[in-house]
């Protein structure tokens, strides 16, 4: 075990957390200075272990080295000696740059030389406890006591959280006495009623240009304002995680306010190679939605720095979608807007010793363990020579890039900031033959157009489909996803900083909540069975009334045929009677939803092969007859139409995952993820339904006009089913 090893297992970390740092070169060498420092002040040759948690988490989570010695030396003079005092210590340097620092305001802040007797915890904690004494005594140990310790904090503020937790316990114990066997178990929820669900699903709305869309719990908005508390704000970037600060950073910061007033400026920067998906929803709600909820602006900025894979097609899909979920771009931008600034800020970049020419080819910088460049410390001159005929295009593709010096740690590699593509571009032609790469692009566009907040997301990748099976918001949208669906699933998700992985089935919930309320009903049968009633007068043509939403019956209805020869589902019959089956069988009457008539039947006839092809019944009306067990849908004089039902695309959970999927996610497609069903029946009120229509077919789930439907034969996807399967994986 070397010698940096061994300093860091005295100061109390474990061998695996010393390997971790040891890892990290910036964190092995900040923490090395500040055990260091904190012995060169304290005189001893060892560092208590408390004393070493403290000084590991000022290396890690410190920014401003200058301030390193500083806030060690504090730490070893036991003027630092809680978490809760190095965090108001590290919030305290951000938040003051000036030297020197006052130490005076620096001591009030960190709660320097404040001392906390055992009196005043037992004061402070018996005043908490007399204040939810008639709650405590009333819910014993069920009681929260994350109120206690919360109330109890606030009042003394620098007093030792484990002293605090240990004292409210014997409180406690000595008022309410022992657990029982009643404090023991398992505090019951209160049942909501199904109208009281309701109520709190509207409770809270989402406003997209003026539009409300109801959301279950926080709306986005609140939860977007919320986040503003966690973020800086306009002019006060320099106060993030990992800001750099330079001596004219102030001054920019300065200007930047004078000229906007604080308002804040967010983007959404897709790269215009490919279809969004769902996750892209994320992205736009996010940008777009933070902009709105704290009253800025947001721009559709087009990163279109490869001209390869670009074309028209996305620049115009990827607006369409951000405005068919409600958003509306403040502008319209492109990284390639700037490429003339981009290229000029790159030579700045050579000239300050910040950037090289390498000739390393891609392949030379795959894998493990990549050596640096040997053309890393190639003179200045040269740089910028190489550079600018990289320009002119005196290089093939391939051969040259410029890439940006960065800090050599953790197996990290120079970025390349320009590569040569002899292909024209979209809106440059064939004006440029090197094009910026998004590592160098991104962060410059948004410095460029003055953004506040740059808030990225990890969803990005190219999805150029739009089959219903994928997750591509035009797939989505071809399925029958609705917008707010998307959005509101954006907002039951909630915004974290962390990659997440999300079930399909709570995007599948946000779909019913929606369609529940905005798609009419219709009748439609996928696998038909013909039933003749055989008491209705041949060439009757009566004609039955069925509400749009039947929970809301003002809100609309149509009229459908009722004529002798009706169809059913297959399923809805049964020859033979099983326990627990309630609809139609020889034995068993069921009544027609909307019709007034419960059927039973007469006769059942069948093909040669044996296979039911008919059923002959006789009605009687629903105000006479026995209420049957259920009543089912059907159809008369219907339309013939193709319904195409998705199921999973894959088999597995994670088919990209070796450990389920050996063999590949392509090895793992569900061979039954489209079923289509070209002779379905639906009644006649869809007849005049547009492209994307939706609607749902009673008993049977959501669905939506799909493109390529005809006049002469419509074509359904189904959305979502009624219900969520549980049989999913």
């Amino acid at each position: 075990m070397d010698d940096t090893a061994t300093l860091f297992i005295s100061i109390g970390l474990s061998e695996q957390k010393v390997k971790e740092t040891l890892k990290n070169a910036a964190l092995t060498a900040t923490l090395k200075s500040a055990i260091v420092q904190a012995r060169n002040v304290s005189g001893a040759t060892e560092v208590d272990k408390v004393t070493g948690t403290l000084l590991y988490s000022l290396a890690s989570r410190l920014k401003d080295s200058k301030r390193l010695a500083f806030l060690a030396e504090n730490i070893a003079q036991r003027k630092i000696s809680t978490e809760q005092q190095l965090a108001a210590a590290l919030d305290f340097v951000k938040n003051h740059l000036q030297d020197p620092l006052n130490e005076s305001d620096f001591n009030e802040a960190c709660g320097v030389g404040v001392v906390i007797t055992p009196e005043q915890i037992e004061d402070a904690v018996e005043s908490v406890i007399k204040k939810h004494k008639e709650q405590l005594e009333k819910e014993r140990y069920h009681f929260n006591m994350g109120l206690l310790m919360g109330d109890v904090r606030s009042a003394l503020k620098w007093a030792d959280g484990k002293v605090l937790k240990n004292e409210v316990d014997m409180q406690v114990l000595h008022l309410l006495g022992p657990k029982t066997e009643a404090d023991l178990e398992k505090k019951s929820k209160p049942q909501k009623n199904k109208a009281e669900n309701e109520v709190k699903m509207k409770k809270e709305e989402v406003v997209l240009n003026g539009e409300a869309t109801a959301v279950e719990g926080k709306s986005l908005l609140e939860q977007l304002r919320g986040e503003a508390l966690k973020f800086h704000k306009p002019g006060e970037n320099y106060k993030t995680e990992g800001y750099v600060v330079t001596p004219n950073t102030m001054n920019l910061l300065k200007k930047h306010m004078e000229r906007f007033g604080g308002q804040m400026r967010t983007r959404f920067p897709p790269e215009p190679n490919g279809i969004l998906h769902i996750g892209h929803a994320k992205a736009i709600n996010f940008n777009f939605g933070y902009a709105k909820a704290n009253n800025g602006i947001c721009f559709l900025r087009y990163d279109d720095t490869n001209p390869e894979k670009e074309e028209e097609k996305y620049f115009t899909a990827i607006k369409d979608m951000v405005e068919w979920l409600g958003y509306t771009p403040y502008a319209v931008t492109h990284a390639s807007d700037n490429f003339q600034q981009l290229y000029d800020l790159a030579l700045d970049l050579i000239r300050r010793g910040h950037a090289y020419v390498c000739h390393q080819k891609g392949e030379e910088l795959k894998g493990h363990n990549t050596p640096p460049s040997p053309w890393r410390d190639r003179p200045i001159e040269e740089s910028l020579v190489l550079f600018k005929r990289m320009k002119k295009g005196m290089f093939a593709e391939g051969e040259i890039t410029l890439r940006m010096k960065t800090v050599m740690e953790d197996g990290k590699l120079d970025p390349v900031a320009y590569r040569i593509k002899y292909t024209p571009h979209h809106r440059t032609g064939d004006e440029w033959c090197i094009y910026p790469t998004y590592d160098y692009t991104h962060c410059l566009c948004d410095s460029i157009e003055n953004i506040t907040h740059s808030l990225c997301t990890k969803e990005f990748q190219a999805r150029d489909w739009d089959d219903p099976r994928l997750f591509t918001l035009t797939a989505l949208r071809r399925r029958g996803f609705p917008p707010e669906a998307i959005n509101n699933f954006c907002a039951r998700v909630g915004v974290t900083v962390s990659q997440t992985t999300t079930e399909p089935h709570l995007l599948e919930a946000c779909v019913r909540d929606v369609l529940n309320e905005t798609g009419p009903r219709a009748m439609a049968v996928l696998e038909p069975l013909k039933v003749t009633i055989v008491n209705l007068p041949e060439g009757s043509n009566s004609e039955v009334r069925v509400p749009d939403f039947p929970a809301n019956e003002a809100k609309g209805s149509h009229t459908v045929p009722f004529k002798s020869t009706i169809f059913i589902e297959q399923s809805d019959f049964r020859e033979v009677m099983e326990k627990g089956y309630k609809r139609l069988t020889p034995e068993q009457p069921v009544g027609l939803r909307h019709a007034g008539y419960v059927i039973s039947v007469k006769k059942v006839i069948k093909d040669a092969q044996g296979k039911v092809v008919e059923l002959e019944v006789s009605c009687c009306s629903s105000n006479t007859a026995e209420k049957p067990k259920a009543f089912i849908h059907w159809v008369s004089q219907p339309l013939v139409c193709e319904v195409r039902i998705y199921e999973r695309l894959f088999l597995h959970k994670h088919p990209e995952d070796p450990a389920e999927v050996p063999n590949g996610f392509l090895s793992d497609i569900n061979p039954n993820s489209m079923q289509v069903i070209t002779s379905a029946l639906v009644d006649t009120s869809v007849k005049g339904a547009k492209v994307l229509d939706k609607f749902q077919f009673e008993r049977v789930g959501y669905f939506c006009l799909d493109p390529d439907s005809t006049a002469d034969k419509l074509v359904f996807n189904r959305t979502v089913t009624l219900k969520e399967d549980p049989g999913k994986i």
